[in-house]
């Protein structure tokens, strides 16, 4: 499991902690929330914690990654699974976001869980710092890809076919190692200089693909 150092390496802090401030103040006692991931998320998680504590709520959280669930259990929220139970709302942040609402997500490697929330929920919130949005989707951020292993090289040459112009495998901090996911998958990051609004469809329809980051068409509401 990756290490996540929210208090030295997050960039836009103070922003991110009041988005997060204002996201913790929808919790209901009761509430099943899907838990996204990265450092607007994690912020969240520990707003929604302080205020759990000092107003006694009880809730679940649904986590996309293992980070967000060793958070959730070190800040006493109890956690569950899509298998058990649907959230009531979901909240998470993202990598980029155009003006048709369309998202990058996953360059952390939490996508394929992100977006089972997301589907699995009609009440979703992406919280976005002022730095997240773009006038065209791709413009900051390359698309991540989960692989499997077995046929990363494939996957390579089909997500060219389709019109990427650069390819990069995402790497460890550990030297000369590959980026695990989660899931054990490879995370691919495709740049595309133009992102159409089938190319999330097509690129899971990829054998060897388990997910894109790419969110096209969801029901969001954004919190900015």
């Amino acid at each position: 499991m990756q290490e996540f150092d929210w208090k030295n390496k997050v960039e836009q802090k103070e922003e991110k902690i009041q988005l997060a401030k204002r996201m913790a103040k929808r919790v209901k006692n009761g509430d099943i929330i899907g838990f996204g991931s990265g450092s607007t998320s994690y912020a969240t998680a520990e707003e929604i914690a302080k205020r759990c504590k000092e107003e006694n709520l009880k809730i679940k959280a649904i986590p996309t990654s293992q980070i967000i669930e060793k958070l959730c259990h070190d800040l006493g929220i109890e956690t569950t699974s899509l298998e058990k139970e649907k959230p009531d709302w979901c909240f998470d942040g993202a990598d980029e976001i155009d003006p048709h609402n369309w998202l990058i997500k996953g360059m952390g490697a939490a996508l394929y869980k992100e977006k089972l929330n997301m589907k699995s929920c009609q009440e979703n919130y992406i919280l976005v710092d002022h730095t997240k949005f773009v006038k065209k989707l791709g413009e900051k951020h390359p698309v991540p890809i989960e692989v499997e292993i077995d046929k990363i090289n494939q996957v390579e040459e089909k997500v060219k076919k389709l019109g990427a112009i650069k390819l990069e495998r995402k790497q460890s901090n550990i030297e000369q190692r590959p980026f695990l996911t989660d899931n054990g998958n490879f995370l691919l990051y495709a740049w595309f200089p133009k992102i159409e609004a089938n190319l999330e469809e097509k690129l899971v329809q990829i054998d060897g693909v388990l997910e894109s980051g790419l969110f096209i068409g969801y029901a969001i509401i954004v919190v900015k």
